[in-house]
């Protein structure tokens, strides 16, 4: 797909995380804006418990939490958070933690295709609320003759591979639906009690997974098709990366022991 940073001005409606001010990026309103370069970048994540994810994240994500499925289109997200707008993984100063994979779909900020209904096309957009946009910024957004600069023109790429591998993911969704192979899944932690014994299991998330039972009784050619087309791989990086419920358990257990008790009138 071939987009470029000067779109008309079109109307922009929907709500994307993150982006809470999206402009389409124009010489006239941006040509003095640029990017600041900061050593930690990423504090706009810190509220995005759950991140939109391509299918060809899966066996890099796999690693960090799970990869689950929801909602009618069965979009996938890799959690990273156990409590809505706390993203486990962003540390206060705006770094990622070591070893964590960094989705796609945050690297691409300030960036962001967008719909317009109007012209029938999509434009390039940037969050204006992001912090790091600024007058004179390190990474300017136009030239002095308000062309798009190396920067832009590599943002603007990035955003067209996302844009083709959201297609590609939205095909492999189609796959997994075809032949039947979503159930719904429940993630459940067992707490317990002060004297050792089990606790009463509590509900973390209901969710779409692909269905082990479901998978092993797809035909053979089925089976080679899916191999044969990488979706398998894929399949496997999804059922695997759920055992990441654990992880993210122990690790908000490990933090509460170490934030300590609260004083009941605190």
């Amino acid at each position: 797909m071939t987009t470029t940073a000067m779109p008309g001005m079109g109307s922009i409606t929907g709500n994307v995380l993150f982006y809470s001010k999206p402009e389409p990026l124009t010489p006239e309103l941006h040509g003095k804006l640029g990017v600041r370069r900061m050593d930690g970048p990423f504090g706009f994540a810190r509220n995005g418990h759950i991140i939109p994810l391509a299918v060809t994240e899966f066996a890099l994500a796999a690693v960090t939490g799970p990869i689950i499925f929801v909602g009618e289109d069965k979009t996938p997200l890799l959690v990273m958070g156990l409590q809505a707008d706390q993203n486990m993984f962003v540390r206060d100063d705006g770094v990622f933690e070591p070893g964590v994979y960094v989705p796609a779909y945050v690297r691409r900020y300030p960036f962001v295709f967008a719909n317009d209904k109007n012209a029938g096309q999509m434009i390039l957009c940037i969050d204006r609320a992001a912090e790091f946009i600024e007058e004179g910024g390190d990474l300017a957004f136009f030239d002095a003759n308000g062309e798009p600069t190396d920067y832009t023109k590599s943002c603007i790429e990035f955003c067209n591979n996302y844009e083709v591998e959201r297609q590609r993911t939205m095909s492999f969704i189609q796959l997994l639906k075809d032949l039947d192979l979503f159930e719904v899944k429940t993630a459940t932690f067992t707490p317990f009690n002060a004297d050792g014994t089990a606790g009463e299991p509590q509900k973390i998330a209901d969710y779409f997974g692909v269905s082990e039972a479901k998978l092993n009784a797809l035909p053979h050619d089925k089976l080679v098709e899916l191999r044969d087309n990488g979706a398998l791989q894929q399949i496997y990086a999804h059922m695997v990366s759920l055992v990441g419920w654990d992880r993210l358990i122990a690790l908000a257990m490990a933090r509460q022991a170490q934030a300590g008790p609260v004083a009941a009138n605190a």
